[in-house]
């Protein structure tokens, strides 16, 4: 075990959890090329960020739909349906959680972009989110990744140094951002990956059971 880290920092959506649009629009919206302007030009990625750092849903669907009229029974399928678009947890990646769990000289964080309204369905949903230490969602406190604010506020409310503390997020934006406090990163690609660069920082050990 590495000494000089005592902390790790998970995203969730992509990493911990299987989220996916698709799951519901490729259902109801059957034509590729429809479907991948609703995504580029209507419910985008950037518009749902913006309901993550704290936009409420309500109103963010009715500018969306004055915008879009013709769009507004799948604008409003975004959020209505938006449980189908929870998957399974990645079991690999929780299975990697757990065994960092076991050590008792880890803290273990989770620091999400998530909507405040919609994050207590996955803490229904996923028992693993009830053993983590603490957990910052983007929603409660107005801001997201990759903006500085909320490294500092995590880093502040859960007293950690990130010069101890590794971050593991499958966006890279989200970890060159990061970086910028010295936190030790994982750009997160598969739950092997992740094992091999635990591996390689001394967090776990390469004869442990995968």
């Amino acid at each position: 075990m590495n000494q000089q880290i005592d902390t790790i920092i998970f995203d969730l959506g992509g990493v911990l959890i299987d989220w996916n649009p698709a799951y519901v629009f490729n259902k109801t919206i059957s034509d590729e090329e429809e479907r991948k302007y609703f995504f580029e030009q209507v419910c985008t990625h950037d518009w749902n960020e913006e309901q993550d750092a704290g936009k409420l849903l309500q109103i963010a669907t009715e500018e969306r739909v004055k915008l879009f009229p013709e769009w507004e029974t799948h604008i409003r399928s975004f959020y209505g349906r938006w449980e189908e678009m929870l998957g399974d947890a990645i079991a690999g990646t929780v299975h990697v959680f757990n065994r960092l769990r076991e050590m008792s000289d880890l803290k273990m964080y989770a620091l999400t972009n998530w909507s405040h309204e919609t994050f207590p369905v996955a803490l229904e949903r996923y028992e693993f989110l009830h053993r983590f230490d603490g957990i910052l969602v983007s929603g409660e406190e107005k801001t997201r990744k990759p903006f500085p604010e909320i490294y500092q506020l995590l880093f502040t409310r859960f007293n950690i140094n990130p010069e101890r503390a590794v971050f593991i997020d499958d966006n890279l934006r989200n970890i060159k951002a990061g970086e910028v406090f010295g936190l030790k990163v994982v750009h997160f690609k598969s739950p092997e990956q992740l094992t091999d660069e635990l591996i390689k920082l001394g967090i776990l050990q390469k004869n442990q059971d995968r």
